[in-house]
């Protein structure tokens, strides 16, 4: 029997992505998603058990009838903007809900998790290139959540033996280059998909958010991460985990996924008009408040302790599967 890994938030972005790299590589993914921002249609690789991270009991009954090996831990409230003016909500919805998970997942013999954190635990990092050593000093709750739930890992790791792989990354685009599954929030936040909604009407236009920053186009850089290498990474992450002689019981060990350079506002819309030979309605606006200049990260210890190198995470590549998904792809339910 191929063995089970629980994927928290498997009907998400990037938890569906994960299930079906998981499915690829000889496990069975079992999705554990409420639904609130999840698909029930993305859920296409493996067993659906829809529950909230904060049902022990629900819990329980999963890993009672499933007997997992590991846990892939994606579940979590991520819009910053929401996070920012309900700070409780994340606190209770990511901290509380993850600790439930771990107390469940230990109480039924599992030891190994590999958690989905966030580069959003450094804070304001401008033009620094981020990596496992740089301090962390989140912002706001979502950002302050993600750190508290890398540290609740490391306490039970101590106390408990739990073992866990830990991965911080910026913004993730592109889609399943056969189709299958792909992103679809509603509402709508991430620059790309974004873009593809001007490009074809769903939308009136793109909105650059200030022309004025010191970058040579005048937008802001962000790192991109392409969703298919963002779940390798997870994978190998897993396979590293469980190998013997990687890490000692209770031991965590932490990995930033970048590619070290980002891309501009404007480079994002340049590729999108030459890939979709369309041009991309735009609108300019004044700068958002807190928007940093440019924010990456480096994969180094990545690629020498994993061997992860994000070969699909160029600007084409990330937009042209976007776009193949976008034409077709979407979630009814």
């Amino acid at each position: 029997m191929p063995p089970k890994i629980l994927v928290t938030g498997g009907a998400g972005y990037i938890g569906s992505h994960a299930c079906k790299a998981l499915a690829a590589a000889g496990y069975v993914p079992v999705t554990y998603d409420n639904l609130c921002t999840g698909w029930r249609d993305a859920v296409r690789f493996g067993p659906f058990e829809r529950g909230d991270l904060s049902d022990r009991a629900r819990l329980e009954q999963v890993f009672a009838d499933h007997r997992p090996v590991a846990v892939m831990h994606f579940a979590a409230l991520s819009q910053v903007g929401e996070a920012m003016q309900d700070p409780g909500k994340y606190w209770r919805g990511n901290v509380c809900a993850s600790l439930t998970l771990i107390e469940a997942m230990l109480a039924a013999g599992v030891r190994d998790m590999v958690f989905s954190s966030t580069c959003a635990t450094y804070g304001d990092q401008d033009g620094v290139m981020l990596d496992e050593t740089t301090a962390q000093a989140p912002l706001n709750a979502y950002g302050g959540s993600k750190r508290a739930i890398e540290d609740m890992l490391r306490d039970f790791g101590a106390s408990h033996g739990l073992r866990s792989v830990i991965f911080r990354y910026f913004n993730v685009a592109g889609a399943d280059p056969e189709a299958e599954v792909g992103e679809f929030h509603q509402p709508e936040t991430h620059l790309i998909p974004l873009i593809l909604d001007a490009l074809d009407g769903r939308r009136p236009a793109l909105t650059i958010h200030g022309t004025d920053y010191p970058t040579p186009d005048g937008t802001c850089i962000r790192d991109y991460v392409h969703v298919m290498d963002l779940v390798e990474a997870h994978l190998l992450g897993l396979n590293w985990l469980r190998a013997p002689g990687h890490l000692p019981q209770g031991g965590t060990e932490l990995f930033c996924l970048g590619t070290g350079r980002g891309f501009s506002v404007r480079e994002v819309l340049d590729q999108a008009g030459q890939i979709t030979s369309r041009p991309v309605p735009v609108t300019e606006g004044p700068r958002r408040p807190g928007d940093a200049v440019k924010l990456v990260s480096g994969s180094e210890k990545a690629g020498r302790v994993l061997g992860w190198q994000p070969q699909r995470s160029t600007l084409s590549c990330m937009i042209s599967d976007a776009w193949r998904w976008h034409q077709t792809g979407h979630y009814a339910g």
